[in-house]
């Protein structure tokens, strides 16, 4: 009836608004990409009630000058910031408010009709939300919001919402407003466990006049998408009313039914109480509570044959997402603090002990809540800086040799003071004076083990005036330059980036499983040589800092899958990596103008990407390519990519059908040659079929002391070595911890070629690559520790 004059009122704003139409067409895309349509299974909130709300609201007069942009925005805001259930928009002169029953209300007086008359309660709540992300994100100096509000679809309901309930249509009540009936049972019975619940309706299905309406297909299912507060979704114990209050307490009994138990808490406060457990069926409590609500609420069939959506890649984690794994090894390191400061006969005192290992920082792929018998346990690095002394050298390989004399005090030191510690001082770069020579392997009886590195700031002048020297040769400049570069990696980024990124994790509670199941993704793709812990790191705490066009995650399930889908959408080649560490808006437009400035200097200067492939900056380390210089490859960054697109398409496909682990297989047909690695040497778990007898004395002597095993990783070890004999001729991709396979493709400089002097591999004549002669060196290398070799018959 009312079609033709909304007809009038469009055509009268498009005419006196020249910036109208264009502000429809941004507000269409804008709704569209977020999956809101005026039909009542989306929502109910499409095209026409967006530019209804537009041209009624310019109907209030003022300047019609505005662009469509600014259209665009006043629009959200309106959104955004008025709650039209709890108060109508009153377009006109009205002889009376109306009132409703919670339906959002943008009354026409002129016509006596509700605009939003549709607009479903869930999809109101949703659409405001997705106003206030809007604005936000459209107000961020430091993002370009443009692709994330325009291009970009949104409404992947895993990408979405953190868990996903989905019940078929056939087990629903069928009687009229079950749906919000629904709605309104979740939104009591899950309280501040959710900050958003919305439900998907199956859509109509159309049929022939004349024929019986079609019965729902088996197929068709009512979707139910949460949006959970962290800090309490995981609660296991519910505090409702007093018993002193009668009515209240009788309506929490009604609602919860036997459920609900009057409880004496330790101060003295005897209230209604809901008990939940935390191993009930392998059901977390979230799905515990919402079968109860269904089942109590809605119907059996509805509880028996819902699915639950949300837990299977938190599930892929040894000991679960929380921080609550790391708590022994955290406890672990404060004790070394105050052991090494209680130290008396130290030569000087100590300034700074800081972390500088992803344990430290909640990012290990396995947290360290085993520590207690570990044989080889993974050391944690840590770096000690003592106060500016005269008595130091004035010398790189001099303070490198004080630096030792300095770790055998400190050992000798610390096992006086404290029997239930080892501490032995280990070697390392010795091909390298430039680089650090030593540190110092501390075990607790425990079994918590740290691995300590001094850091002294003379050295960072010393390398920089060495590089000045222009009488330098060619190589020692080169030496200089990787021992400088390494010293402000390891001495002062790495220590920075540990303590920020552990204070996001303890803000972030999704952080922590987010990063671990992101480095694992990396490590079964048979990558984790290639990209660097912290570069991984920097991706995950990008979804949470910078999480447009969603709030910020709040479960490692959506923190996880956005950070794939931002992953394979990156245009590394074109983009650089920027993440503000502080997550308090600590980065400023002139720094990340800066760290672009520099990030088109390097594609100017290597356009090639021979050197630098990713460019990844943050607010503590603006120079880009800590993390990056050298690795990884074009072919690795270019595989990085392909893997994540894979995966988004999967998710897509798949959505509630998905099988988290099927993201973390990959087929190893793509490479040229697979070598298969014993997981019992890898995972240091004693060997299935081994004899309990020793044959060598000299082993029987390695398995008793097991403090000499310290940081042994045997794959490792191999792996370094394979790539320092063979890397010129194969590129090595392994699995580290998740998977026990290096494979190997032939690099293509090993075609048959011209035969020359000083090739860097073994030939045959003709300067053929000799394959069949590096692979039994390789065999003989990697001994007991490879299984087999596969080459590809490509």
């Amino acid at each position: 009836m009312l079609v033709p004059s909304y007809l009038k009122v469009l055509h009268h704003a498009a005419s006196t608004c020249d910036a109208f139409r264009d502000a429809c067409l941004l507000g269409a895309t804008w709704l569209r990409q977020r999956g809101h349509s005026a039909r009542i299974s989306e929502g109910g909130f499409g095209n026409f009630e967006w530019s209804t709300l537009i041209a009624l609201l310019l109907q209030g007069g003022g300047p019609n000058g505005y662009s469509s942009y600014q259209l665009f925005k006043a629009t959200l805001q309106v959104l955004a910031m008025r709650n039209l259930s709890k108060s109508a928009l009153v377009v006109g002169n009205a002889d009376s408010k109306p009132t409703g029953d919670g339906t959002p209300m943008l009354w026409d007086a002129s016509r006596a009709h509700n605009v939003l008359y549709k607009v479903t309660p869930w999809a109101y709540a949703q659409l405001r939300q997705d106003a206030r992300t809007s604005l936000a994100m459209l107000g961020d100096q430091l993002f370009d919001g443009f692709d994330a509000t325009f291009i970009l679809r949104t409404d992947s309901p895993l990408l979405k919402n953190d868990y996903l309930v989905n019940i078929p249509v056939t087990a629903m009540p069928a009687h009229r407003g079950s749906n919000h009936k629904l709605f309104d049972v979740l939104k009591r019975g899950l309280g501040d466990r959710i900050s958003s619940v919305t439900i998907k309706t199956a859509p109509s299905v159309s049929w022939h006049p004349g024929s019986l309406r079609s019965n729902p297909t088996p197929d068709m299912s009512t979707s139910i998408g949460l949006i959970v507060n962290p800090e309490n979704v995981n609660r296991t114990v519910d505090h409702g009313p007093s018993a002193e209050n009668k009515a209240e307490a009788a309506s929490f009994r009604t609602f919860w039914g036997e459920k609900a138990e009057l409880r004496r808490f330790k101060d003295g406060s005897i209230t209604e109480s809901l008990v939940w457990t935390t191993g009930e069926s392998g059901q977390a409590v979230l799905e515990q509570v919402v079968r109860f609500l269904l089942s109590r609420h809605i119907g059996r069939d509805a509880e028996q044959n819902a699915s639950f959506v949300g837990h299977g890649f938190a599930r892929l984690l040894l000991q679960g997402t929380g921080l609550t794994a790391y708590q022994p090894l955290m406890e672990a390191y404060k004790q070394l603090e105050t052991d090494i400061r209680g130290l008396e006969g130290m030569p000087l005192s100590v300034r700074h002990i800081m972390p500088a290992d992803p344990q430290l920082r909640y990012c290990s792929i396995r947290p360290p809540s085993d520590i207690g018998g570990r044989k080889r346990p993974s050391p944690a690095n840590v770096i000690i800086q003592f106060e500016a002394s005269t008595r130091w050298p004035d010398g790189v390989i001099a303070i490198q040799r004080t630096k030792i004399a300095f770790l055998l005090n400190i050992s000798e030191l610390l096992q006086e003071a404290n029997a239930a510690v080892t501490a032995r001082v280990g070697l390392e770069n010795q091909d390298n004076e430039s680089l650090n020579q030593a540190h110092l392997d501390i075990a607790y009886d425990s079994g918590a083990a740290f691995r300590m590195r001094i850091h002294h700031d003379r050295e960072q002048t010393l390398l920089e005036r060495q590089l000045k020297d222009k009488s330098l040769a060619a190589s020692s400049r080169e030496t200089t330059a990787r021992g400088l570069a390494a010293y402000k990696r390891d001495y002062i980024k790495l220590p920075a980036h540990t303590q920020a990124v552990a204070r996001l994790c303890s803000r972030h509670p999704a952080l922590s499983g987010t990063v671990r199941l992101l480095k694992k993704w990396f490590a079964s793709h048979l990558l984790a040589n290639h990209i660097a812990e912290e570069v991984i790191e920097l991706i995950a705490v990008r979804t949470f800092v910078q999480p447009w066009p969603w709030q910020t995650p709040s479960s490692v399930q959506t923190g996880f899958l956005r950070a794939l889908h931002w992953l394979s959408r990156w245009e590394w080649r074109a983009e650089p990596l920027i993440v503000d560490l502080s997550g308090t808006g600590e980065l400023k437009a002139a720094d990340v103008q800066s760290i672009k400035t520099r990030f088109e200097a390097w594609r100017k200067l290597d356009p090639s990407l021979n050197r630098i492939v990713i460019f990844a900056a943050s607010s503590l380390d603006q120079d880009g390519t800590t993390w990056t210089d050298g690795r990884p490859q074009r072919v690795v960054a270019g595989r990085m990519t392909a893997l994540a697109k894979a995966a988004c398409a999967e998710v897509q496909e798949k959505q509630v059908a998905l099988e988290p682990a099927s993201l973390f297989a990959s087929p190893l047909t793509d490479y040229d040659v697979v070598l298969h690695l014993d997981p019992a040497l890898c995972g240091c778990k004693k060997r299935a079929g081994a004899s309990n007898g020793t044959t060598f004395k000299n082993l029987e002597l390695a398995a008793e002391d097991a403090e000499s095993m310290i940081g042994f990783d045997a794959a490792q070890l191999l792996l370094s070595k394979l790539e320092t004999s063979y890397g010129s001729a194969v590129m090595f991709f392994a699995g580290g911890s998740e998977r026990p396979v290096i494979a190997g493709l032939w690099s293509p400089q090993t075609a048959p070629r011209g035969w020359k002097m000083n090739l860097a591999y073994s030939t045959i004549p003709k300067a053929e690559i000799n394959k069949d002669a590096i692979l039994a060196e390789i065999a003989r290398l990697g001994g007991d520790l490879v299984e087999s070799i596969e080459v590809s018959s490509r």
